[in-house]
């Protein structure tokens, strides 16, 4: 009963603070609405409000269950608006373009976010596990977890969607694998709406932070040989799904 309690309190924050969120800043749009603002894979002019807006619902959604996951779901955000803001105007995508430029010393967008989310992921694996080795296999599932959800974001609402798919069935288990299933999916669910209607985008920001929390719930409700098969697969889904949003993406974003 407690566990129920707890996993509907964080479905419940998560989203009722992302959607204040996303309704706060559209209306005030700190700095400026063209600082906001971004085309999509349509032309349309969409706003990246949604982003701040589910990091902040899914960061304190984890932060009930475990204060270090909640702080490393919003640094992964943070990454996001990192490459989101400096790295609107660069066509370099994938792995190989960032760590290329990075062995000719520029240090990229791409490259702090990469680094910068694969840190916070281990941060967090090393708070939900306890042996080296599941420690490091959760940091591989979180960080590969916020790279393929960002890597789904071409199309108006499919990495929200996403995560409300991936997520949903862990909103059955028990323990903190649930909570943070909820505090993604409360999250994800709150940007949903305006995201399928091309009124807003969640960018890497908002992508990056429900991929984490999405990775987090993943973790704490796996042994080993769950990690080890997650991990493989977002490896796998990492270097394959690169060259397909490169293709995918538009010179300056979904």
């Amino acid at each position: 009963m407690i566990s129920r309690a707890r996993r509907t309190t964080s479905l419940a924050l998560s989203a009722a603070l992302t959607r204040a969120g996303l309704i706060a800043l559209r209306a005030s749009a700190p700095g400026g609405r063209r600082r906001w603002e971004r085309t999509n894979h349509a032309g349309r002019p969409v706003g990246l409000y949604a982003g701040p807006a589910a990091v902040a619902g899914a960061a304190v959604g984890a932060w009930r269950t475990r204060p270090a996951v909640g702080a490393a779901v919003a640094a992964a955000g943070f990454c996001g608006a990192y490459d989101d803001v400096v790295g609107a105007g660069d066509s370099r995508r994938g792995f190989a373009a960032h760590l290329s430029a990075l062995r000719d010393g520029e240090v990229t967008s791409g490259a702090v976010k990469l680094f910068g989310v694969a840190g916070a992921g281990l941060v967090a694996g090393a708070v939900l596990k306890e042996r080296p080795l599941d420690k490091l296999l959760a940091g591989v599932v979180i960080a590969g977890a916020a790279h393929f959800v960002n890597l789904l974001d071409v199309r108006p609402g499919r990495a929200a969607g996403a995560v409300l798919v991936l997520g949903a069935p862990g909103l059955l288990r028990r323990g903190e694998g649930a909570e943070l299933a909820a505090a993604a999916v409360g999250a994800a669910a709150a940007v949903l709406p305006d995201d399928l209607g091309e009124r807003v985008m969640i960018g890497d920001t908002g992508a990056h932070a429900l991929g984490a929390a999405l990775g987090a719930a993943v973790v704490a409700g796996n042994g080993r040989t769950g990690l080890l098969a997650h991990a493989v697969a977002l490896t796998v889904a990492a270097v394959h799904g690169d060259r397909v949003s490169a293709a995918a993406r538009g010179p300056v974003g979904r």
